[in-house]
């Protein structure tokens, strides 16, 4: 049986005191998305599955902000991510 990846993965990154918002830094399909997913686990980095917001981070380029468009979608994405990095010992 042949191993499942999953279909895709983004990675943002987001430095509020350099940046005015939410950069895709990373994103890919199969393989690529498995290996986002590994290295995401290997640095301790929240991972959330959220389809629809995949689908729309992953039409955007490597290094584009995020539209202001999908600030709120995001804004859900960082406080889940701010939460699970404050329950870290």
């Amino acid at each position: 049986m042949a191993k499942e990846y999953p279909k895709k993965a983004v990675a943002l990154r987001y430095d509020r005191q350099k940046e005015d918002a939410p950069r895709v830094v990373a994103k890919g399909q199969g393989k690529i998305a498995q290996k986002i997913i590994e290295l995401a686990k290997a640095h301790d980095i929240p991972i959330k599955d959220d389809p629809d917001l995949i689908e729309v981070l992953s039409s955007l380029e490597i290094d584009e902000e995020i539209p202001s468009e999908i600030y709120v979608a995001v804004a859900e994405l960082l406080a889940f991510v701010y939460s699970a990095n404050s329950k870290r010992p």
